[in-house]
């Protein structure tokens, strides 16, 4: 699948174009809409799938030095009141600030990250490491093979799980069992 295929499939998500065409009036350096929204979407144009079927929420990235929480915080509120009229779960994360709870969450150490695409670029399996700008500008590290071919396989980085991996790889595969599961373990 090439790029534009891609970007043509993801877009059939009325959502995705929503949002991708309201990012910029939010100001966010260095904004990315990332993973399910749009690889979801792609497999769901594959299989023949309404474009908004079995997606959960869509993620936002964006690079912001101040850490603090409440400057995350307010972004977020911002954005959800963008966003309210979608009718959909919008996740906002400033990049600059992952590692500050991740390893509380994860139990996993994570190295702070200097912009949006690191953060893409330790997602659990190469089929979500995907983000599209509001410009189409497509950021896909390990390409998208593993989208088109609908595999989801581990992505060996410091942060990854096994457990985390095999969860996600369930609850897609009962969505989508086309999907082919390599195992983690």
């Amino acid at each position: 699948m090439n790029e534009a295929r891609f970007i043509e499939l993801a877009l059939t998500n009325g959502v995705n174009r929503e949002i991708l065409e309201r990012l910029p009036e939010l100001g966010l350096e260095d904004a990315w809409l990332v993973s399910g929204s749009l690889f979801q979407t792609v497999w769901n144009g594959l299989t023949g799938r309404a474009p908004g079927y079995g997606i959960k929420d869509y993620d936002i990235f964006y690079f912001d030095p101040d850490t603090s929480w409440e400057a995350e915080d307010e972004e977020i509120r911002r954005a959800v009141e963008r966003f309210d009229d979608l009718g959909v779960e919008i996740e906002l994360r400033n990049q600059a600030r992952v590692h500050l709870w991740y390893e509380e969450k994860f139990g996993l150490a994570y190295p702070p990250l200097r912009s949006s695409c690191e953060g893409i670029d330790r997602f659990l399996a190469p089929a979500c490491m995907v983000g599209l700008q509001a410009d189409m500008t497509l950021y896909s590290p390990c390409g998208l093979d593993d989208i088109e071919n609908m595999i989801i396989r581990p992505n060996p980085v410091p942060n990854f799980n096994a457990e985390r991996h095999e969860e996600k790889a369930r609850r897609w595969k009962e969505k989508w069992p086309e999907l082919k599961v390599v195992s983690a373990r």
